[in-house]
């Protein structure tokens, strides 16, 4: 970006981002919470409604808040961007230390006023492009923690399929042999399958292997925010890929979904479900992030339109054919928290209202007043489809006002005892949510409730 344009967005972004700031929400997260959202008219921003906390990070070891029935504690601190987490069979946890690989070139004012304000809040740290292995000590309650591997490129998605962990980098898939008890893995990375890569507006790729262990699934997100980049940047992208084990070639397996940052088999149908972040700049109640089963071959209107058929006239060319093709999603979670991470609940650790749906790991508005995100929410799930709206489970990750951040969650998993698992990058630890007490039935009727305080924040 040239001086003239730095000096001239830098002179506007505070009388840009406050009017954007004015145009507040009409709906809470859980309003649009459902299969039927309600839907705003568009509207049309110089700069989007832009609203984020100030990171001042855990002091005085204060803990996010849980909801009544469970207790937090934090297992690992002084991570460096920890955005994903995944459990090992021998219950090592292993967390990605990532963020982007910031390839995309600044080019507008708007692009550089959402940077300013979004990196007042913590959420564009450097990450340490490797993967930390955390392993608990014995029954001390203690956790040490070990650097598994380094010298990654924005690595996020990690599964394990027999004998051998694949990581989803931002450029490519990469295979590594795996020895439980390892501490370190000193075998270099094979490329199994190299990942669109261009520009990375959107740099994480989750990944899933699917159940019988013969192909790897990757959530890869768009290049821009409804095409404005150009739709040659956009090839392989916004789309769940479907990558073959034994050979590396890939197809799209479902095309349309704008940033689908986490996948999941559904446990009792065994479908296969993401989380997604939708467009932005229409409207601080546009578009709903979501939560949906993937069907293979399946349209999800990006960048065409919305929830189904809601036309976007920013796509251009306008294409009224594949419009008449988009699915709508099955659930929305709200507009704009953003989800980062996602997990089906099982086991029975945990108490019953907490089993057979799925956590997701908000992590957080930046384009949206008042803010929304910023929490670990549940949504229960019946006969393999969610049954009722979000609950608050994890909160706490900012102030009151909303004027400070303590940290943000992101990644989250089960560890072998059935607890929580979560990522924090903003806080860079990693949190675990279990029963308030040892005694399951003494929290068997734990219905979800607003949270309560962990600690006091400093």
């Amino acid at each position: 970006m040239n001086s003239a344009l730095t000096k001239g967005a830098l002179a506007a972004a505070v009388a840009i981002a406050a009017s954007a700031c004015s145009q507040h929400a009409q709906y809470d997260a859980a309003q649009q919470a459902g299969a039927n959202p309600p839907l705003p008219q568009s509207r049309n921003f110089l700069a989007p409604p832009m609203e984020v906390p100030k990171y001042v990070g855990w002091r005085n070891g204060a803990t996010p808040k849980v909801a009544a029935g469970l207790k937090i504690e934090k297992i690992a601190s002084g991570l460096v961007h920890p955005r994903q987490v995944y459990t090992l069979p021998n219950g090592d946890i292993l967390v990605a230390e990532s963020n982007s690989p910031n390839e995309e070139a600044v080019t507008t004012p708007k692009q550089l006023i959402a940077g300013l304000i979004t990196e007042r809040s913590g959420k564009k740290a450097k990450g340490a492009n490797r993967i930390t292995l955390l392993r608990k000590r014995g029954n001390t309650g203690e956790w040490d923690k070990f650097v598994f591997i380094d010298g990654l490129h924005s690595p996020f998605g990690m599964q394990l399929v027999g004998n051998t962990l694949y990581v989803a980098d931002t450029d490519a898939i990469l295979s590594f042999p795996y020895h439980a008890g390892e501490t370190h893995i000193d075998s270099p990375g094979v490329e199994l399958t190299d990942l669109p890569d261009t520009v990375n507006h959107h740099w994480t790729k989750a990944l899933l292997a699917s159940p019988d262990g013969k192909k790897l699934f990757v959530g890869v997100g768009s290049n821009s925010n409804v095409g404005e980049n150009g739709l040659e940047v956009e090839y392989r992208r916004a789309n769940v890929l479907e990558v073959d084990i034994a050979t590396g070639g890939s197809r799209i397996y479902a095309a349309g979904i704008r940033n689908p940052t986490g996948l999941q088999w559904e446990p009792k149908t065994g479908k296969l479900w993401a989380i997604a972040n939708e467009r932005d700049e229409i409207g601080a109640d546009l578009v709903p992030d979501y939560l949906t089963s993937v069907h293979e071959g399946g349209f999800y209107g990006w960048p065409y339109s919305y929830y189904g058929q809601h036309v976007d006239r920013r796509a251009q060319p306008q294409r009224p054919d594949l419009v008449a093709k988009a699915i709508p999603p099955d659930y929305a979670i709200g507009s704009h928290v953003a989800p980062l991470g996602f997990v089906f609940s099982t086991g029975d650790s945990l108490p019953p209202a907490y089993r057979g749906g799925a956590f997701v790991g908000e992590h957080g508005s930046w384009d949206r007043s008042p803010i929304s995100g910023y929490s670990v929410v549940y949504v229960p799930f019946a006969n393999g489809t969610p049954s009722g709206p979000p609950q608050p489970v994890v909160t706490g990750f900012v102030s009151d006002d909303a004027k400070s951040s303590y940290g943000a969650p992101v990644g989250v998993a089960q560890d072998r005892s059935g607890a929580l698992i979560i990522a924090d990058d903003v806080g860079n630890a990693v949190w675990r949510v279990t029963a308030a007490t040892s005694n399951t039935a003494s929290a068997a009727n734990a219905a979800p409730a607003p949270a309560t305080a962990g600690a006091t924040h400093g």
